[in-house]
């Protein structure tokens, strides 16, 4: 039997170990960074990932634990790699949020040499796969194969990898190849060799030097000999295009889908039940289109309806009008064909392409009434209730499926209502899925985006917390004050 003073010194080692185990837990490897330390901790660091994060944000709640985990992991294995979080809400100013590109949340971003280098980070969001990711990104920006085996490990059969073939590992194009793959480290992964024969394909015999470029689409190797940097960013993007971007649930095509959609090209989309009897003939008049205007500043996708109820809803489109074909230009305009037939597909892109197409404008229809206290627009509208208005105006873009949206809709109603009895306020909402934005002004990207401006016309996008009395102190602090200007003026012309 354990003696009184045995027990109590189990009893005060078990303490020890939970208080232990416990500190341990809630120790936290993310540094949280603030406007009194955010230079200073970048400029101190080779290669650190910054988190700009809003407290409301879902996303950043949904991150926030594994982008933890990964950096308890990469602390476990001494990893020079550091994660940071900042606050961008409270934290960031205006010069900061347009240097590092905040447009949404969560942002995150790697920054090299103490803020010399900025890109975006564009890993995974759980923490083993933004461990591994790091782990690259940190690494020498191209790695040396020495051997056939570790080509058939860096060259894998569904992802695009660029390597350079050199007789010397020094010179102008060698230098420039590797200041190419500096700057798309983060989009592509980069090799370089001075044996072609370790290469699992293309021609063994030379020398170089050329970069080769393997793809799991196309033509699946492509061989480059200008060395120019800005000449061969241009060749490494335009290949990485498929001629036929496949958008369907084959998470293996998800990043050639983003590429895709992130080309300043116009973009042709042919939407499709790819379960339909007619889908091979589709396809097949759809890739000679797709050949025929390759390098033309056009690119073409083919999406399966039931994996591209995201476009549908960005587009406004809607499932009884498939097959149908849409083109998309860099400034907005749209150009729309539903019910296609297959054999009308390459008529209709030459039509297109000829200007012989019209252009359609998205547009709900003017609400008959408009009596609620946040005012509908629509695209009709847009140009008297916002853009010309007299008012001051906060307008709301929004989708009907946005959770976010959701649960600002009862916080812009109390609003709305506070602003019931100034006529020089107006609080607004217009579904951005349902009508088009003028894409000059506004850069929606996400929802909601909500946009002020004021009486005197000029724009800025709110960014705050999103509370009633956040909002109001916004509205307040940057509108203009007509009526009460007009009344001193008409008190004035009394006296």
């Amino acid at each position: 039997m354990a003696s009184r003073s045995s027990i109590w010194f189990y009893v005060f080692i078990s303490s020890l170990i939970v208080a232990i185990s416990v500190g341990e837990s809630e120790k936290e490897f993310v540094l949280t960074l603030d406007q009194s330390n955010f230079t200073e901790t970048i400029s101190k660091h080779d290669f650190i990932v910054v988190e700009f994060y809003a407290p409301w944000c879902g996303h950043c709640k949904k991150l926030a634990p594994e982008y933890e985990q990964a950096a308890s992991i990469l602390n476990s294995q001494g990893s020079p790699v550091v994660l940071a979080k900042v606050d961008a809400n409270e934290e960031i100013n205006k010069e900061l949020a347009s240097q590092y590109d905040i447009k949404g949340f969560p942002t995150i971003k790697i920054v090299r040499n103490g803020g010399k280098s900025i890109q975006e980070y564009k890993g995974p969001r759980e923490a083993d796969g933004i461990v591994e990711y790091l782990k690259k990104q940190s690494g020498p920006a191209s790695v040396e194969i020495k051997s056939n085996e570790d080509a058939s490990t860096f060259v894998g059969e569904k992802k695009i990898v660029i390597v350079g073939v050199f007789p010397k590992l020094s010179g102008s194009e060698y230098e420039n190849f590797m200041a190419v793959a500096e700057k798309l480290r983060s989009d592509y992964e980069f090799g370089h060799t001075l044996d072609a024969k370790h290469l699992p394909r293309g021609e063994s015999s030379v020398t170089g030097p050329l970069v080769r470029l393997f793809k799991p689409f196309d033509e699946l190797v492509v061989d480059f000999k200008d060395f120019n940097v800005d000449v061969l960013e241009k060749f490494i993007e335009e290949s990485s295009i498929p001629t036929l971007t496949v958008f369907n649930n084959d998470p293996s095509n998800h990043p050639f889908v983003i590429k895709f959609f992130n080309s300043p090209d116009a973009k042709a989309m042919l939407f499709i039940n790819f379960s339909s009897e007619a889908i091979d003939s589709f396809k097949t008049n759809y890739q000679e289109v797709a050949k025929q205007y390759k390098g033309q500043g056009m690119i073409f996708l083919l999406g399966d309806v039931e994996a591209s109820q995201g476009a549908f809803q960005y587009f406004g489109l809607k499932g009884d009008q498939v097959p149908l074909i849409i083109v998309q230009t860099e400034d907005g305009q749209k150009y729309l064909k539903s019910n296609l037939e297959a054999d009308h597909i390459a008529p209709w892109v030459e039509d297109y392409k000829e200007g012989k197409v019209p252009a359609f404008k998205k547009s709900e229809p003017i609400p008959e009434a408009n009596d609620e206290p946040v005012k509908i627009v629509v695209a009709d509208t847009l140009q008297d209730m916002v853009l010309k208005s007299a008012k001051n105006v906060l307008i709301e873009f929004y989708a009907p499926w946005c959770g976010h949206c959701k649960k600002l809709a009862p916080i812009l109603d109390e609003v709305a209502v506070s602003y019931e009895s100034d006529p020089d306020v107006l609080i607004a909402k217009l579904d951005a899925t349902a009508n088009d934005i003028p894409n000059d002004i506004f850069d929606v990207k996400g929802y909601p985006s909500v946009y002020f401006r004021s009486a005197s016309g000029k724009w800025e996008q709110y960014d705050g917390d999103r509370t009633k009395d956040d909002i109001i102190n916004f509205i307040e602090k940057n509108r203009d004050k007509l009526s009460q200007q007009e009344s001193s003026s008409s008190s004035k012309d009394e006296l």
